[in-house]
C-alpha cells in the first residue's frame, strides 16, 4: 500500500530498541488525528510492502505503544492491534480516529496531514482555520430542539425511499427501522428523538429549517458580455432541502440545456455547453464541503463563456487548489456520505477527478479553483478549448476502454502536448515521476502516445501519429457510408414501412441494392427499425 493522506508505514526500529523514535511517531498521529484519521502499519520498512518474513515482537507491544503516544499526545484516540500478513511477518496496525478538537503533541506542537507527509501548523491564522473546520464538522452533529416526528412526511417518505433505492447503501442498513436509519446517518439524536441540524437540512420543515444557523441560500445570476446582471434566480426560502435545490437549480436554469454546433465530418454535431454531471457535482461540492460556522450565500455567477460557483470561507486546511484533484474533501463528513448514497455526487470526495474527466472528454479546459480570503471560486468554461482534442478524445471514447486516471492523462495530452513529464506531474497533481507511471502506461500500451528521450523528467509527450491520422479527417469512403446511412433513415422516415427492394430502387442513384441491404440490416441491429413478414415478403417498419 502507497502511503498517501490516510495511510503511512513505519520500521519496527520506530518502537523498539535505541532507534526508537515515538516524538515522529506522535507527530504522524496528531496529523492523521487533524485530518480524516488514518492508519499506521508499524513493522514494514521503507520501499517494502511487506514486513520482513516471520517477523515477531513482544506481545505487549502494542499497549505499551499506544501507552507511550498517550503521554505524548492531546486529543487524540486511537487503537493498536496485531496482524499477520501473507508471508507470516507480524505488524502492529495503529488506528488513529478523526479528533473533535484539535489535536497536538505534550508540547503544544499541531500538524496536519498533506498527501504522505506531517505539515506543522504555526500561524495563528492556519490554527484558528483549523479550529473552525473541528466546530464546522461538529456542526451537522448538532442536536436541535425538534423532534423527527414533526419533520416534513414528504421529505421523510422520499428520504427512505431514497436510501432503499440504492445501490450505495447495504442490505443490512436498509433493513434498519426508521428511526435506526436516522441515526446511521447522523440524523438525529442517538439518545432521544430529536433532530441533528443535518437532519433538519434534509427532512425538516421549511419553519425549521430556516431557523438553523446559515442554512445555504444561492442567488444564480447571468451576465451579459460586459458584465452587466440581465437575469437572477433565487433559492432563498428554506423550502428545498440539498437534494432539491440542485434538483431545481438544474431544471430552471435555462443557460444548462444551450448547446451549440462543432463540425462532424459531412454534418454538424450539437455539444452542451454545460455537461449534466459537472454542473451537479461542481454544486454538490458547494453544499457539501462549505463551512456551515461561516454566514454567507452560494453564488453561481453565468458568464458568456464559463460559470462560477462561489462559496463563502475557505478551502479545509490541507487542501489547495494545487491539489484539490486528489485530496479528499470531507468537513461536513456525515452530509458527504449522504450526498454520496443518494447519487448526488460521484464519491466521497471532492468529485473534481470526475470533473476533469468530462470536461477533457469535450477538449474543455478542467475546472479552475481560486482561494481567496474568505471565499473559493470553482470555473467550468463553457466552450471547447482546441477542436483536435475534442476529435481525438471523441475517437478513443468510441474504440477504448480506458479507466478514469488514462482519460484524464490523454486529455491533457490532447490539449497542451507536446507536454513533458515534468509538466504532467504538475497538472495532474502528483508528487513525481514514479506516480506519473501509472496514468502514462496504459496510453503507451494502447498506442494512443509517442514519447521522446529516455529521461522521465525529460520526455516529451504527445498523441501518437497513428492517433492523428486515424482522428483528423474521415476518408472519402467512410463519408459516403456517412451519407447512404443518413439518405436510408430519412427515406424510412419519409415513408414508414418498405421493404428492402423498395427502399434500394429509391436510392440506386447513390449505392448498389447490396450496399441499401447492408445499412438497412445495421439499423435493424441498432433498433432504428424492425422487421415483419418472412422470406421475400419481408418489411421494415421506423421505430426510430
Amino acid at each position: 500500500m502507497v502511503e498517501n493522506t490516510l495511510y503511512d508505514k513505519k520500521s519496527l526500529r520506530t518502537v523498539v530498541g535505541k532507534t526508537a523514535d515515538f516524538d515522529e511517531l506522535a507527530k504522524d498521529c496528531v496529523a492523521f488525528a487533524n485530518a480524516q484519521g488514518g492508519i499506521i502499519e508499524i513493522g514494514i520498512e521503507n520501499n517494502e510492502k511487506l514486513p520482513p518474513v516471520g517477523q515477531t515482537f513482544d506481545e505487549k507491544l502494542p499497549v505499551n505503544i499506544v501507552n507511550k503516544l498517550a503521554g505524548l499526545t492531546n486529543n487524540i484516540t486511537m487503537q493498536a492491534d496485531e496482524e499477520t500478513k501473507s508471508n507470516g511477518g507480524k505488524v502492529i496496525v495503529l488506528h488513529i480516529y478523526r479528533s473533535i478538537a484539535i489535536a497536538m503533541t505534550s508540547k503544544g506542537k499541531i500538524y496536519i496531514r498533506i498527501g504522505d507527509n506531517s505539515v506543522p501548523v504555526t500561524s495563528s491564522e492556519d490554527i484558528l482555520r483549523l479550529a473552525a473546520d473541528k466546530n464546522s464538522y461538529s456542526w451537522e452533529d448538532a442536536v436541535t430542539q425538534f423532534d423527527w416526528h414533526k419533520a416534513d412526511p414528504e421529505k421523510l417518505e422520499n428520504f427512505l425511499s431514497q436510501i432503499r433505492d440504492s445501490d450505495r447503501v447495504s442490505d443490512f442498513v436498509k433493513s434498519k427501522d426508521t428511526k435506526e436509519l436516522l441515526d446511521f446517518f447522523g440524523m438525529t439524536d442517538a439518545e432521544s428523538d430529536k433532530m441533528t441540524n443535518l437532519g433538519v437540512l434534509f427532512i425538516g420543515q421549511q419553519t425549521q429549517r430556516g431557523r438553523l444557523s446559515n442554512a445555504p441560500v444561492i442567488q444564480c445570476i447571468k451576465y451579459d458580455e460586459y458584465g452587466e446582471k440581465v437575469n437572477k434566480w433565487l433559492w432563498d426560502d428554506y423550502r428545498m432541502n440539498p437534494k432539491e435545490m440542485i434538483d431545481s437549480i438544474w431544471e430552471t436554469v435555462p443557460e444548462w440545456k444551450e448547446s451549440y454546433e462543432v463540425p462532424d465530418g459531412m454534418r454538424r454535431k450539437n455539444i452542451p455547453a454545460y455537461d449534466e454531471s459537472v454542473i451537479r457535482e461542481i454544486l454538490c461540492n458547494a453544499l457539501v464541503h462549505r463551512p456551515y460556522t461561516t454566514r454567507g450565500d452560494i453564488f453561481i455567477n453565468i458568464h458568456p463563456d464559463r460559470v462560477e460557483v462561489v462559496n463563502p470561507g475557505q478551502l479545509p486546511l490541507g487542501v489547495t487548489p494545487e491539489n484539490i484533484l486528489h485530496k479528499t474533501l470531507k468537513r461536513n463528513e456525515h452530509l458527504t456520505n449522504l450526498c454520496f448514497v443518494l447519487h448526488m455526487m460521484e464519491r466521497e470526495g471532492s468529485g473534481y477527478d470526475k470533473m476533469y474527466e468530462q470536461q477533457l472528454l469535450f477538449g474543455k479546459s478542467v475546472p479552475k479553483v481560486i482561494e481567496g480570503d474568505d471565499f473559493v471560486k470553482a470555473i467550468v468554461e463553457r466552450r471547447i478549448k482546441d477542436m483536435d482534442a475534442y476529435k481525438v478524445m471523441q475517437d478513443v471514447k468510441k474504440r477504448f476502454e480506458l479507466k478514469q486516471k488514462a482519460t484524464i492523462c490523454l486529455g491533457l495530452i490532447a490539449q497542451f502536448g507536446p507536454v513533458s513529464g515534468s509538466q504532467l506531474v504538475k497538472m495532474l497533481e502528483l508528487s513525481g515521476s514514479d506516480a506519473l507511471r501509472a496514468w502514462i502506461r496504459p496510453l503507451q500500451e494502447n498506442g494512443l502516445i509517442e514519447s521522446s528521450e529516455d529521461n522521465t523528467k525529460g520526455k516529451l509527450y504527445f498523441i501518437s501519429s497513428d492517433m492523428r491520422k486515424a482522428t483528423a479527417k474521415k476518408t472519402a469512403k467512410q463519408l459516403q457510408n456517412e451519407a447512404i446511412r443518413e439518405a436510408v433513415i430519412n427515406d424510412f422516415m419519409a415513408n414508414r414501412d418498405s421493404s428492402l427492394r423498395e427502399v434500394a430502387d429509391r436510392l440506386s442513384h447513390l449505392a448498389s441494392y447490396l450496399i441499401i441491404r447492408r445499412h438497412i440490416l445495421k439499423l435493424e441491429e441498432d433498433g432504428k427499425i424492425k422487421s415483419h413478414g418472412q422470406g421475400r415478403w419481408i418489411r421494415f417498419t421506423w421505430v426510430g
